[in-house]
C-alpha cells in the first residue's frame, strides 16, 4: 500500500490567552487524519474552527504543542519537505507594484530556476490559470479573482506534488469560484494531491473526493460527502393529488403544504407505508415518493450549532 500524500497524527496546539497569559486556549485538539496521493480533500470548519492553525502547523510557519505530522513520508520538521508543497494562504499579501510576471520571477529565483528556465516557466502558469494577457499587469490593478489565480501560480511554480490552499474561494463572485475550481480540477487530472479549507460547502461537495469537518478544533467526521451526511436517518418526501373535495388524512393534515394543485409532505421513514396507505384510502394519486438525505451543509451547521454550546476549551499552564 502506497504511503499517504499527508499524514496528521494527534497535532495539537495551545495559544496563550488572558491578560497574564495563564490559561492555553486549544485551538486544535489531537487531529488525527490521513490525504491519500491524488486526493482532493476539503477541510471545512466554521470562521475559527482551526483550519488555518493546522496549515499553518503543516508549513512549519508555526509549531504544534504535540503531535507529529509527514507529507509524502517526511516530516514537517524537515526543510527539504517544502521542495515537495506548494502553499497559498488565506490572505497573501503581494507587492502591489510588482506586475504578475515580475512576482512570479522572484519566487522561480528563491527554488534556483535559470533565467530561461523562469521566462519560460512564467508564461506557461499564467497562461494555465488564465492570466496570459496580463503578465505585465501591476497587481494593484488585479481583482480579487485575479490575485486568487495569480497565487496559485506561485504555489504551483515549482511542479510540486501536494498543493495546500488557505479558503481559495473566499471573496470571490461566482465567476471567480469557478476559475479557481476549473484550475483544481486541471490539478487533480494530472495526479496532483490538494488539501485546502473552506467554508463554502457547496465548492466542497463539487470538488472533493473526501472531506473533514473540524469543529471547536476536533474533527468531528471524515469521509465522502454522501458518506458523512448517510450517517442521519432518512426521511421522506411524498408528492401527492387529491380528488377534488376530499379532505387530507388526519396524519398530513397539519404538515402537508399545497403547492399548485398537489401536496407535498414529509415523514419519517419508519411512517412511510402507514401514510401511503392513508393516502390510497382516500383516493388520492401519489406522484412520487422520495428519500431525503440530508446536506453536507445541514450535517455542518448541527456540528457547528453543538459545539456553540459547549463552553470553549481551556487548559491550565503546566497541564499540556
Amino acid at each position: 500500500m502506497s504511503t499517504p500524500a499527508i499524514e496528521i497524527e494527534g497535532l495539537t496546539k495551545d495559544y496563550p490567552v488572558g491578560f497574564w497569559r495563564q490559561r492555553m486556549h486549544r485551538s486544535l485538539d489531537h487531529l488525527t487524519l490521513q490525504v491519500q496521493d491524488g486526493e482532493v480533500f476539503g477541510f471545512l470548519g466554521p470562521n475559527g474552527a482551526g483550519k488555518t492553525t493546522t496549515l499553518k502547523v503543516l508549513m512549519s510557519i508555526i509549531f504544534p504543542t504535540s503531535g507529529s505530522a509527514r507529507v509524502r513520508g517526511k516530516s514537517i520538521d524537515d526543510v527539504s519537505m517544502h521542495r515537495e508543497i506548494g502553499y497559498l494562504p488565506e490572505q497573501p499579501y503581494f507587492y502591489d507594484y510588482l506586475t504578475a510576471r515580475e512576482l512570479l520571477d522572484y519566487y522561480a529565483r528563491l527554488f534556483g530556476f535559470a533565467a530561461s528556465e523562469r521566462r519560460e516557466r512564467i508564461i506557461r502558469f499564467l497562461e494555465r490559470v488564465g492570466l496570459g494577457g496580463a503578465a505585465d499587469v501591476q497587481l494593484r490593478k488585479f481583482s480579487k479573482g485575479m490575485l486568487q489565480r495569480v497565487g496559485i501560480a506561485q504555489a504551483i511554480l515549482h511542479d510540486p506534488q501536494v498543493i495546500f490552499l488557505d479558503e481559495p474561494m473566499s471573496g470571490l463572485d461566482p465567476v471567480g469560484r469557478r476559475e479557481v475550481r476549473d484550475i483544481i480540477h486541471d490539478l487533480k487530472r494530472e495526479g496532483r494531491t490538494i488539501f485546502f479549507s473552506t467554508h463554502i460547502l457547496s465548492d466542497a461537495e463539487m470538488l472533493c473526493d473526501r472531506v473533514g469537518v473540524l469543529v471547536g478544533g476536533k474533527l468531528q467526521g471524515v469521509g465522502a460527502p454522501r458518506e458523512i451526511v448517510s450517517m442521519e436517518v432518512y426521511a421522506m418526501e411524498i408528492l401527492f393529488e387529491t380528488p377534488e373535495g376530499h379532505p387530507l388524512p388526519n396524519s398530513l393534515a397539519k404538515s402537508a403544504t399545497q403547492v399548485g394543485g398537489r401536496y407535498r409532505a414529509e415523514v419519517p421513514e419508519d411512517q412511510l407505508y402507514p401514510v401511503l396507505d392513508e393516502l390510497r384510502r382516500c383516493e388520492a394519486r401519489i406522484l412520487s415518493v422520495t428519500p431525503l438525505r440530508p446536506t453536507l451543509e445541514d450535517y455542518f451547521f448541527k456540528l457547528v450549532a453543538r459545539d456553540k454550546s459547549a463552553p470553549p476549551q481551556l487548559v491550565e499552564v503546566g497541564a499540556r
